[in-house]
């Protein structure tokens, strides 16, 4: 009989994000699928049915966190929490929990309605507080596809301003900033091009994938998304979108300079981080913070702990896994790795 094991899954608006790990809280395989969720339900029955095929395990208790109730197919986060999880009662049977946030890991049955606020968009604080479990003091930066996390802690405990996106986004604990899915012009209006500062056109017409594409930080398995002009994830490709942003067209022999010109538009992205973390660090006082880096944009959080002088810990470095290379998917996908582990200690 195959041993029980726990999977954490992160129901985003464009990603599901699985975890799978013994009852130690040891990680045992990650998954990482594309889930358009605003395009319909059976998105999310697609991804769900995927990672499925690749765990291969029954029986398995499942417990979930989510920040998919909010995309514009769903009227408001209520209904999208009521109808995620609907679907998910159908796919994955009977032994399920849900993270409604500070009210803690709830069995299925148990969830009312006055828990679904508690549930939408809780997956931050399952990474934080498994953070503050593995450091005495510090701030965890997780930058994914389209928002980071800059969540303080401090003996064990999260020091958060509030829970809901809106108190997240007024307290700077959230900002709608990613590395693949981000607009350029949510990113910069201007930029510095052929040595001189250029407006930008305020038209979708590249993202922050095309940008780290170009400075050879993307890791090209992270961006499961349909480029800005549905054409090809190339450098050269890429190049050709991000020149649309300056009115200027792409010529192959100027390749250098649309890698220079990501190189500006990487500056403002990281710069903005910067502010946010700064203004983070100043809430609390701690001597020698630490900066956890988590999500498929943390090598930007390298950087910025350099920068403001503190230790830098990846959050693969906190889990349990046989290979280096499992740990570090493990951070990519955090919230359902640690929500899991969280699950395990119960």
């Amino acid at each position: 009989m195959t041993d029980p094991v726990i999977i954490g899954w992160d129901i985003g608006g464009a990603h599901v994000k699985a975890a799978k790990i013994d009852v130690t809280g040891r990680l045992l395989q990650v998954e990482l699928h594309a889930c358009p969720l605003w395009l319909g339900l059976e998105q999310l029955h697609t991804a769900v049915a995927q990672v499925q095929l690749a765990f291969k395990c029954t029986p398995a208790q499942h417990v979930i966190t989510m920040t998919g109730e909010l995309v514009d197919l769903f009227a408001n986060r209520e209904q999208g929490v009521r109808e995620i999880l609907v679907v998910l009662a159908t796919l994955l049977g009977e032994q399920i929990y849900v993270f409604a946030g500070a009210k803690g890991i709830l069995p299925l049955a148990r969830v009312e309605t006055q828990h679904y606020l508690a549930i939408a968009s809780a997956n931050w604080l399952a990474t934080a507080t498994f953070a503050a479990q593995h450091r005495p003091q510090g701030m965890l930066v997780d930058i994914g596809s389209t928002t980071s996390d800059l969540l303080l802690f401090k003996q064990g405990e999260v020091c958060v301003s509030g829970y809901s996106d809106f108190e997240r986004l007024r307290s700077g604990e959230l900002i709608y900033t990613g590395v693949i899915r981000t607009a350029v012009m949510a990113v910069a209006q201007q930029a510095y091009f052929q040595g001189q500062m250029q407006e930008l056109m305020a038209e979708y017409f590249a993202t922050m994938a095309d940008v780290y594409r170009l400075t050879g930080e993307l890791q090209e398995q992270h961006d499961q998304t349909a480029t800005a002009d549905g054409t090809e994830k190339t450098p050269q490709a890429s190049a050709r979108r991000l020149a649309r942003m300056t009115g200027y067209d792409f010529i192959e022999s100027d390749m250098p300079v649309w890698q220079e010109f990501a190189r500006q538009l990487r500056q403002k992205q990281w710069q903005k981080l910067l502010d946010a973390c700064t203004r983070q660090l100043s809430r609390v006082s701690m001597h020698a913070p630490c900066l956890i880096g988590a999500g498929v944009g943390r090598f930007l959080v390298q950087d910025l702990a350099q920068y403001l002088s503190c230790e830098y810990i990846d959050f693969a470095t906190l889990l349990q896994a046989e290979t280096q290379d499992l740990q570090l998917a493990g951070s990519d996908c955090a919230p359902a790795v640690a929500l899991a582990c969280m699950f395990a200690q119960k």
